[in-house]
């Protein structure tokens, strides 16, 4: 029995990671490889049991898991976000929930024919989009900021109040009462009032905690994450004892207070719990689809798929539509958020723990509520994860999808240089603090931030304008890998180059950390000095198609400086020393270098 286990949690993380990578490597939905793994390690192949082989600890290592997720997207919301998205988040996380499962649960009364109390539960479970799925879908698309905001606040925001709301759905259906009751002012409001006020304080509380102990150097580094995800995880636990989905809210609090409190340092505590997180995802995709039974899977019936259909292309819609009457948000926005809407691990926890509920408690249809959740879980995460980046293109809620480089510093040849690249079809911006140097290049049309990228006000502009690759060419060496390490853990190590900040600084040993620096820009000599010599003498950036004879030169002549590749299909090589691949131009490529003035 012990080697089961050990080969089912082997194979459930090693699966859950090659979904990852071949999802970023050919750009899929990492979501719906991962459900489809489930399916296959589970109803298909019986090879993962995970409730049978795990016995009663499946169901709270699920929602131990689920709470970390929910936590860290919980500090991803911050409140200047907010406010630029405007009200139509407003509207999304307060007017349309409560249209939505009415909507919801009149479509499973009279399309499925399930019993009043059933299609209201179910109503209330398929409300929450959930930022398991979300999330990593987002990641994965260049959606407009303000649109990205929509979505993501309305996913984790959405998360715990509606699983808050299924959980009072469900103790109204245990005691057979009638909503309307008198047992429902008297006991389940005032539980649900008290559950809210629990949550707000042990959200918020903890938070102030925190950052009391973090600015007043009260706390190692290394006990900092640790801390965090402990003191979430007995938040969780603590506040689901008064009531079930008050844990969800709780550490959801928690995460946007620790986001907007300003403490020093929980930024780069947020990325190590988003590498975990991602690996959480996984294996929890994988846990709970594995987990659905043959049985489960046979219950799924025509009115269930009508009922699905219904719940896409009707209850969706209109409640998003009749949420935002009278708002500001443009009709793509609406349309494209009334569409993307995918249900996840909430949603199939719940919908798993109310239906044994309502079983024992006698009611007819529960056997219905997991079929019915599932089929609304797997044709969400399948529609909406491939048709979110095409649809987002057609009603161009995206940002550019070509690969994108920023360059660091406006200097006479720096601006040189993003000229070419833009000749050469290569989205580009120019990136500076200073007006008066970012004025040439508004002249010439080139894009310009004006911004400190190592403020978190720079960083979160150049995060609205995002760029697939960085150059940093000012003239302070120091200062250009200070940027570079600071944005690689976000946009990629192999990502973000610099100007040589000097041989000697290159050592492997004795020079500056490759952790706190960028890669090099072409040869070691190529520094600020050299560039801005070359340029004052003549010397300027030209796109040159590459042909069969000029291709293998690049890199080798001496009378020019070969800087990267520009691909035919629009991707991009950046030559640097410290590759261990070089840069090799097809014909047709074109290739950008600094030359002469006789060779230009």
């Amino acid at each position: 029995m012990q080697y089961d286990i050990l080969i089912g949690i082997a194979s459930t993380f090693g699966a859950g990671m090659l979904a990852q990578w071949v999802a970023w490597r050919f750009r899929l939905p990492a979501i719906v490889l991962l459900f489809l793994l489930g399916l296959i390690f589970g109803p298909g192949l019986g090879i993962l049991h995970p409730s049978e082989t795990m016995g009663w600890m499946f169901r709270p290592l699920v929602s131990l898991l689920v709470a970390l997720v929910v936590f860290e997207g919980g500090m991803a919301l911050d409140f200047r976000q907010l406010r630029e998205a405007g009200e139509g988040v407003a509207r999304l996380t307060m007017l349309a929930l409560p249209i939505n499962w009415v909507l919801g649960s009149l479509a499973a009364r009279y399309v499925a024919h399930l019993e009043w109390g059933t299609s209201m539960l179910f109503g209330a479970i398929v409300v929450v989009t959930g930022p398991t799925v979300v999330l990593p879908l987002l990641r994965s698309a260049k959606l407009q900021p303000r649109v990205a905001a929509f979505l993501r606040w309305e996913a984790i925001v959405n998360d715990p109040l509606g699983a808050i709301l299924a959980a009072v759905v469900l103790q109204l259906m245990m005691l057979h009462v009638d909503v309307h009751a008198d047992v429902f002012f008297t006991h389940t409001l005032p539980d649900l009032l008290g559950a809210i006020a629990v949550s707000l304080s042990a959200g918020i509380l903890p938070a102030y905690l925190i950052r009391y102990l973090f600015t007043r150097d009260l706390m190692p580094e290394i006990l900092k994450t640790p801390m965090l995800i402990s003191i979430a995880l007995v938040i969780f636990s603590l506040c689901n004892l008064e009531m079930g989905g008050a844990g969800l809210m709780a550490v959801t609090i928690f995460g946007m207070a620790l986001a907007n409190l300003q403490i020093p340092g929980v930024t780069e505590l947020r990325r190590m719990k988003e590498s975990l997180v991602v690996l959480v995802v996984s294996v929890l995709f994988i846990m709970l689809t594995a987990d659905l039974h043959r049985t489960v899977l046979a219950r799924l019936s025509i009115p269930i798929f009508a009922l699905t259909v219904v719940v896409l292309f009707v209850v969706r819609p209109m409640g998003i539509f009749l949420s935002t009457l009278g708002t500001s948000m443009p009709w793509k926005e609406k349309l494209f958020v009334g569409w993307i809407a995918p249900r996840g691990i909430v949603a199939a926890a719940v919908a798993g723990e109310a239906g044994i509920s309502l079983k024992e408690a006698g009611y007819q249809s529960a056997d219905l509520i997991m079929p019915a959740v599932f089929a609304v879980i797997a044709v969400t995460m399948i529609l909406h994860g491939f048709s979110l980046r095409p649809i987002a293109r057609l009603l161009k809620l995206t940002l550019s999808n070509d690969p994108a480089i920023a360059i660091l510093g406006a200097s006479p040849w720096s601006i040189n240089f993003a000229s070419c690249l833009r000749r050469a079809g290569v989205p580009v911006l120019l990136v500076d603090n200073r007006s008066s140097a970012l004025m040439p290049a508004t002249r010439r049309d080139i894009p310009v931030l004006r911004a400190e990228l190592l403020s978190q006000h720079g960083q979160e502009s150049f995060e609205e304008r995002p760029a697939d690759y960085l150059i940093a060419t000012t003239g302070d060496g120091i200062y250009n890998g200070m940027v570079c390490g600071h944005l690689a853990p976000t946009m990629g190590r192999q990502r973000v180059y610099q100007i040589s900040p000097g041989v000697a600084r290159l050592d492997f040993y004795h020079g500056l950390s490759r952790d706190a620096r960028g890669k090099v820009l072409g040869d070691p000599a190529w520094n600020y000095t050299l560039f801005d010599t070359l340029f004052e003498q003549g010397w300027r950036f030209v796109a040159v198609e590459a042909t069969e004879e000029s291709a293998p030169t690049f890199g080798t002549d001496e009378n020019r400086l070969d800087i990267l590749v520009v691909r035919r299909d629009g991707n991009i090589l950046i030559r640097s020393a410290e590759d261990n691949d070089k840069a090799v131009p097809q014909p047709r490529d074109y290739m950008v270098s600094m030359v002469p003035p006789a060779a230009e």
